[in-house]
């Protein structure tokens, strides 16, 4: 049975306090002045200048040599590793992966690819893991082709790889003549969160993607970078996959107004899932992961009241956050402010002492 998002609950009145993902973050008006005033062309003449700008910000943001604008971070997953894989390639990743978790399958349906899952704590594995997981090069068993990572790891608790651990698990590659791919959809958290220059944190990744839509703030888009040779050949992937977006400065002017003005707030969004957290432990039973960056998860395992049911009571107050793995998540991001930290808090003491 396919999944279809579910309705509301019968009379839950609208959101208030939108926890549930930092995708659900709305242009703020800048923006939208931003992407009304953006110059633009046919994209797949590569007449629109906008994109362009964007595109060559990005790569020298990530230090690669080209980008391309896709419309979503899965789509960029899902081109990225169409451009590195062949039919019958193993994959190496986190068991807790997007693109094992929450791509539909894509990669096995287009790619011909198979994922090995690998583990870890926090949705990050060790150089020891990962070296153990390597195969015997024989007819037997499937190329291993590439080493895939995800910064920050979403499941594994908006955690950040710690920058050596990240050049640990890329050197192995480099021995096993495989490629490298980061899944970066929030690692500019990442990279504000551990003060480390975005193109030295991806140094050792042969292609690298950002999503603008969570915590940027923007209403679509990512950009996937590489080489130049493999930007080539995404283009390709783009096209059989839908094509360009033509007059696409629209939603690259979104992404620029983001790159300028929402980076560096992102910790506000860290800050606020740290006072999120202290308040949550302050609640009798209330099981708390200690959060890096903006997604704080926890259950309220001691606390009298099953996981779904709180939810469901908070989203009839207004109140809507997530539920990933039997845990509840709640991130943090540029539409929620300190002052809804603390009627969530209040309002989940009211829903535990009922």
């Amino acid at each position: 049975m396919v999944h279809v998002p579910a309705r509301p609950p019968a009379g839950a009145p609208p959101v208030r306090i939108n926890l549930y993902s930092d995708t659900q973050t709305r242009p703020s008006p800048g923006m939208k002045e931003a992407m009304m005033a953006a110059e633009v062309g046919d994209e797949q003449h590569g007449d629109d200048p906008t994109v362009h700008a964007l595109c060559d910000r990005m790569a020298a943001l990530l230090g690669k040599q080209a980008a391309v604008f896709l419309p979503s971070g899965t789509m960029c997953n899902v081109i990225a590793i169409l451009t590195h894989c062949r039919p019958g390639d193993e994959i190496l990743a986190h068991e807790t992966a997007h693109i094992l978790s929450s791509e539909g399958g894509t990669h096995a349906a287009l790619a011909g690819a198979q994922i090995h899952p690998l583990q870890g704590a926090r949705g990050m594995f060790d150089a020891e893991t990962l070296r153990a997981a390597i195969r015997p090069r024989t007819r037997h068993a499937p190329p291993q082709s590439l080493l895939e990572v995800e910064q920050t790891a979403n499941i594994g608790g908006g955690a950040i790889w710690p920058q050596a651990e990240l050049d640990a698990v890329v050197a192995i590659a480099r021995e096993q003549g495989w490629a490298t791919h980061m899944d970066g959809a929030r690692l500019m958290n990442a990279v504000v969160g551990a003060d480390i220059p975005a193109a030295e944190m991806v140094a050792g990744f042969d292609s690298v993607w950002l999503d603008f839509t969570k915590g940027l703030g923007a209403p679509l888009g990512a950009v996937l970078a590489g080489s130049q040779e493999f930007i080539d050949t995404a283009w390709r992937w783009k096209q059989r996959l839908g094509g360009a977006m033509r007059q696409a400065g629209i939603c690259a002017g979104a992404c620029l107004y983001a790159l300028d003005h929402n980076v560096d707030r992102l910790a506000d969004d860290h800050a606020n899932a740290k006072a999120l957290s202290r308040g949550l432990r302050q609640i009798p039973g209330m099981v708390v992961e200690e959060p890096d960056t903006n997604l704080v998860f926890f259950e309220p395992s001691g606390a009298g009241i099953e996981a779904g049911a709180l939810v469901k009571a908070l989203r009839l107050q207004g109140i809507q956050l997530s539920m990933l793995g039997g845990r509840i998540r709640a991130c943090l991001h540029l539409d929620v402010s300190a002052p809804m930290i603390d009627e969530t808090l209040a309002a989940i003491r009211t829903a535990v002492n009922r």
